[in-house]
């Protein structure tokens, strides 16, 4: 079934990574979370233990199962929006992920649409459905994105690049950039604030544009992350709360390396 499918996805525009095991597959999907367009499966039994394992951690991602006709029953167990294909209809695999990406995009964020246990908690359901809408909103940005990043990649000035400023220029645009990070983290976890993903998406294009690194966002997020902790710590307050914004790193993160990644010629 690999063989046939690696044949059939030779020319096609995707990147592509193989798992053997379903092991190896949830880790692969898991770190690579932020990247991934669309999942395709084939369960050595039937898809319900991979499937609701991905459940269980919260991965809610544009998916194919390759069954038969007679294993088509659990896939709705994950969620919805699963496109199931039969090994017949391999020629078509191309077809199939834009049909599951877009029925993905579809899907409405509402608890109606993600099927849980009745023992699932009622945070567990609204996280869910977070995570959904935010998913739907990465897809949306890159699908937007993906056609233009080559075409913006070019239009990268070097001059404009941090390693080729002027010592008061670099201090002025670093200092932006902690500015805008920290206006981030402030509103990362607010309901109410529905400028967020703007606000990340300009900051990684600020980065970009200027050839940021990666290391250089991680040293960033530190150095705020050490005043929050010195100020908790005056305030008497426990400092355990900033460990949640690991995830804002990681969104900030992801942003960036995508960009980075598929900025780049392939034949580079």
């Amino acid at each position: 079934m690999a063989e046939s499918l690696k044949k059939t996805l030779a020319h096609s525009p995707f990147a592509i990574s193989w798992s053997r095991t379903q092991t190896e597959f949830v880790q692969w999907t898991i770190s690579n979370r932020h990247r991934i367009d669309c999942l395709v499966v084939q369960p050595a039994n039937d898809s319900s233990e991979l499937l609701n394992e991905l459940w269980e951690r919260d991965i809610l991602l544009p998916t194919l199962v390759i069954s038969s006709q007679s294993e088509r029953t659990t896939a709705a167990e994950y969620y919805d929006a699963v496109i199931q294909v039969t090994p017949a209809e391999l020629d078509t695999i191309e077809s199939k992920v834009h049909e599951a990406i877009n029925q993905f995009l579809q899907l409405p964020a509402s608890q109606n649409t993600l099927i849980d246990n009745a023992s699932t908690s009622t945070d567990t359901r609204d996280n869910r459905v977070f995570l959904l809408s935010l998913q739907q909103q990465r897809l949306t940005e890159k699908l937007q994105e993906r056609l233009g990043y080559l075409g913006v990649y070019y239009k990268r000035n070097s001059q404009n690049f941090v390693r080729n400023m002027t010592v008061e220029e670099r201090h002025e645009f670093l200092d932006q950039l902690r500015q805008d990070y920290r206006q981030i983290i402030l509103s990362y976890f607010s309901s109410d604030d529905k400028t967020l993903n703007q606000r990340i998406d300009d900051y990684v294009n600020l980065a970009f544009f200027a050839d940021v690194s990666i290391s250089k966002v991680v040293e960033i997020h530190m150095e705020l992350m050490d005043n929050f902790s010195k100020q908790l710590h005056m305030e008497g307050r426990s400092e355990e709360i900033l460990l949640d914004y690991r995830l804002t790193l990681i969104d900030v993160l992801a942003h960036l390396c995508e960009m980075y990644r598929r900025s780049i010629p392939r034949e580079i």
